[in-house]
């Protein structure tokens, strides 16, 4: 891991392959940029590939507040300093919610923008069926304080829901994408879990500066299918790949083939 200091004196560390046009990958709730782990060596053979753990998150010093700003603040502050004023974006997840608003802050160019099982709103509402209902967010706050192993556990098992993934595949994964990193620690993830029930980034779609590719498995419980699409056809720049047969995280899934389709729309 490498690290930088802030400038407020907090750490925020990183992992990084290769060199080149840099792509910076931003990691999940409560995970950590060891999710990445698989799929940086691959980036890395064509590209400078940066993958920094968020504030709280990893490596990274805890916050004063884990809103999508203070996440993109942190960002804005290591890219600036290590020089890449122009940059390519990718987000999963939460860590996608976090390059739409680094990416709509404009003090970092974003070229392009490559969003994994991303949605523009967590939580369903009236006018937004592409949700998880608030009650089903709300039960999951209350379990990461009572049991908070056994509330990442079932959620990790959730991001492969369906998915026909043979059990020494699901061992691996856990082997390098958790044991590899640091999960958040249960404040961190009430915190980051309240920016998503409360966040609503569908107004600021139609301003995303960039190309945007929406990349969303078919079988996400998580973020869901409806909400890519809604994002996509938002989005002034937007293309939409719906994977069938994946889940929350394709790129854990099929690495190679999520690869080849990242680095077809960067070129």
């Amino acid at each position: 891991m490498r690290r930088h200091l802030l400038a407020d004196g907090r750490n925020l560390a990183w992992r990084q392959q290769g060199s080149g046009a840099p792509l910076v990958l931003l990691h999940g709730w409560s995970m950590s940029s060891a999710v990445f782990g698989e799929v940086l060596p691959l980036l890395g053979a064509r590209r400078l590939a940066l993958a920094p753990d968020l504030r709280g998150h990893g490596d990274s010093s805890p916050g004063p507040g884990y809103a999508l700003d203070d996440f993109a603040a942190d960002l804005e502050g290591w890219l600036l300093a290590s020089g890449h004023r122009q940059i390519d974006l990718l987000g999963w997840s939460l860590g996608g919610q976090v390059a739409i608003r680094l990416a709509r802050r404009r003090r970092i160019e974003v070229r392009a923008l490559l969003l994994v099982a991303t949605t523009p709103k967590f939580v369903a509402a009236g006018d937004w069926p592409h949700g998880l209902p608030a009650g089903q967010v709300r039960v999951m706050a209350r379990d990461l304080v009572r049991a908070y192993a056994k509330t990442q556990g079932d959620f990790f098992q959730l991001q492969f829901a369906g998915e026909a993934i043979p059990r020494q595949r699901l061992r691996e994964i856990v082997s390098f994408a958790v044991r590899g990193g640091k999960l958040a620690p249960v404040e961190v993830a009430l915190a980051a879990l309240e920016t998503l029930k409360e966040g609503d980034l569908r107004p600021e779609l139609t301003e995303l500066p960039c190309p945007v590719l929406v990349q969303q498995g078919e079988l996400d419980r998580i973020t869901l299918p409806g909400a890519a699409a809604a994002l996509a056809a938002t989005s002034a720049r937007g293309l939409l790949e719906l994977l069938p047969e994946r889940g929350h995280a394709p790129f854990l899934s099929a690495p190679q083939q999520s690869v080849e389709t990242w680095e077809a729309f960067l070129s």
